[in-house]
């Protein structure tokens, strides 16, 4: 039995929340998957190639991002500890991907290849089903981005990504987290000024 770090999330453990996964799934999961460690500012993706692995976070930040007709870097996602990471166009069509996958801070991530993915689909009816709900999760996760962008007010989109990953301050810069926002530098500014005023008044009114 293999002996993880408890400061580590493990992907057979995170499938095996989403569902029960019999002992032969699990031995194949277990002679397939590949484990790597990337240094920050490493791409794992670029515009053109194509996405041919399911990446599973065991700890570290990336992020997703594409180039705008401005030259602009537009930041779609951060994922961290315990995520799967793709490019969900690429990987899903097996089409060149239009989007940058970035490591953020130096990470250890596991790996499956499309065709593996295929074969459990096809051999183990686990897989299949396993496929669905990871299909459908990310399907859900981009229209919830879409109503994070459309109905929150910016300082509320804030709160809502700190509460998701309190340490992000310290794992990408500010204009990566105001990107994904949707919103300026100068309006992250703002909301952070803002945050610090309250805290200030807060203690304040706790030491009077």
């Amino acid at each position: 039995m293999k002996n993880h770090s408890r400061n580590e999330a493990d992907l057979l453990e995170t499938l095996g929340f989403i569902i029960p996964l019999p002992a032969p799934f699990q031995k194949r999961v277990n002679e397939e998957v590949i484990t790597e460690t990337f240094k920050r500012k490493h791409l794992l993706l670029k515009p053109g190639e194509t996405a041919r692995r399911l990446y599973f976070i065991r700890h570290g930040f990336l992020r997703a991002y594409f180039i705008d007709s401005n030259g602009k870097e537009c930041t779609t996602w951060f994922m961290g500890k315990g995520d799967l990471m793709i490019s969900v166009y690429s990987f899903f069509t097996q089409k060149p991907a239009y989007e940058y996958i970035e490591v953020l801070e130096e990470c250890k991530l596991q790996s499956l290849t499309w065709n593996q993915l295929n074969s459990y689909y096809a051999d183990f009816e686990e897989g299949n089903l396993l496929g669905r709900i990871v299909t459908q999760k990310y399907y859900l996760l981009s229209e919830e981005r879409a109503l994070f962008l459309r109905t929150q007010t910016p300082e509320d989109r804030y709160e809502m990504l700190i509460e998701k990953y309190p340490d992000i301050e310290q794992q990408t810069t500010q204009s990566n987290i105001a990107s994904y926002l949707g919103i300026s530098r100068e309006t992250l500014s703002r909301i952070h000024r803002k945050k610090l005023g309250l805290c200030q008044v807060t203690q304040n009114g706790t030491q009077n």
